[in-house]
C-alpha cells in the first residue's frame, strides 16, 4: 500500500513511522524540506509526496495545520486517484470537512475527517514514535454515518496504527466536545503556569502540578489557529469555567464553608459521573 502523509510533525511523523514499520511504501510532504530529507535518509519516507505521485496513493493523509492541510488539498485535489482515501488528521473539523467533502465530490475520491486521540507535549517530527497511537481512540466524521462499507474500510486503513476505539460523530459534535476535552486543557493550563509561584515550585510540587502543566508547553502557531477555527465552541467553555471560579473565589472571600463544601463537593460528584 502506498500511504501519503502531509505534514511530518508529531503525528505525520508517528503516522509515517507506523505504517512503514508495517511494510507500506510512504510518500511525503512537509513545508521544511529539511525534515522530509532526514525522514528519507531515516528510512521512514520512500519519496517526497508531489503532484507526479499524489495519484499512487492508496490512502492520502492530511497531517498539518488545518489551514495548511485546506491549502494543500485545494491545490492538489484535481491530481488525486478515485481509488485514493483521504484523511485529515487535523484538531477541529468543521472547516477542513465542508472543504472535504465538497472537494471528494467534485473530484471523484474519498474523503472521511478524522482525530487520532494522542499526542505529547512535544512537538515535531524528532518526537514522533511509530506506537504514539496505539490504543488510542480515533474519531471519524464520514460524508454518510451508516455508511458501514466506508467505515470498515477506514478501520482497515488505519490498522497499523493500533487504534483501539472508532467513534463516529459529526464535525460540529466533534468540535464541540474538543473544545471542552482538549482545548480547554491547554488554555487553562497555559494561563495557570504563568503565576510567578511557577518559578519556585521546585521541592513544593507533586504528580497534581506537573499533570496539571503538562500541556502548557505547546506549539503557539498552531493551538492559536486551532482556537480561533473553533471560538464559538471554546468561548463558551471558558464562560462556563470564569463563572465556575467566580463562584469559588466569592465563597472563599467570605470565608463562607458550607457554600465551599458544597462547590467541592458537586465537583467530585461531576468526576464521578464522568468516568
Amino acid at each position: 500500500m502506498v500511504v501519503g502523509v502531509v505534514g511530518l510533525g508529531l503525528i505525520g511523523g508517528s503516522a509515517a513511522k507506523a505504517f512503514k514499520v508495517a511494510g507500506h511504501t510512504i510518500y511525503a510532504y512537509d513545508i521544511n524540506e529539511n525534515v522530509t530529507g532526514f525522514a528519507r535518509l531515516e528510512g521512514v519516507v520512500d519519496a517526497e509526496l508531489s503532484a507526479d505521485n499524489i495519484c499512487l496513493c492508496d490512502i492520502l493523509l492530511l497531517t498539518a495545520t488545518p489551514k495548511a492541510s485546506a491549502e494543500y488539498l485545494e491545490k492538489n485535489s484535481a491530481s488525486i486517484a478515485s481509488k485514493t482515501l483521504v484523511m485529515d488528521f487535523c484538531g477541529t473539523k468543521n472547516v477542513i470537512c465542508s472543504l472535504g467533502f465538497a472537494l471528494s465530490k467534485k473530484y471523484g475520491f474519498t474523503f472521511v475527517g478524522g482525530h487520532p486521540m494522542a499526542g505529547l507535549q512535544f512537538s515535531g517530527y524528532k518526537y514522533s514514535k511509530p506506537t504514539l497511537f496505539n490504543g488510542a481512540s480515533f474519531i471519524l466524521v464520514p460524508p454518510v454515518h451508516d455508511d458501514i462499507a466506508l467505515l470498515d474500510r477506514v478501520k482497515q486503513a488505519l490498522m497499523p496504527l493500533g487504534f483501539k476505539k472508532f467513534v463516529v460523530t459529526t464535525a460540529d459534535f466533534h468540535d464541540k466536545m474538543i473544545a471542552y476535552t482538549s482545548q480547554m486543557c491547554h488554555v487553562v493550563s497555559n494561563a495557570f503556569i504563568k503565576s510567578p509561584s511557577a518559578k519556585q515550585h521546585k521541592g513544593y510540587s507533586a504528580g497534581s502540578f506537573r499533570d496539571f502543566t503538562r500541556v502548557s508547553r505547546l506549539n503557539e502557531g498552531m493551538w492559536t489557529e486551532l482556537f480561533l477555527e473553533n471560538k464559538e465552541h471554546l468561548l463558551a467553555e471558558l464562560d462556563l469555567l470564569i463563572n465556575s471560579l467566580a463562584e469559588y473565589r466569592d465563597a472563599i472571600v467570605a470565608d463562607d464553608a458550607d457554600t465551599l463544601r458544597g462547590l467541592l463537593r458537586d465537583g467530585r460528584i461531576a468526576k464521578e459521573e464522568a468516568e
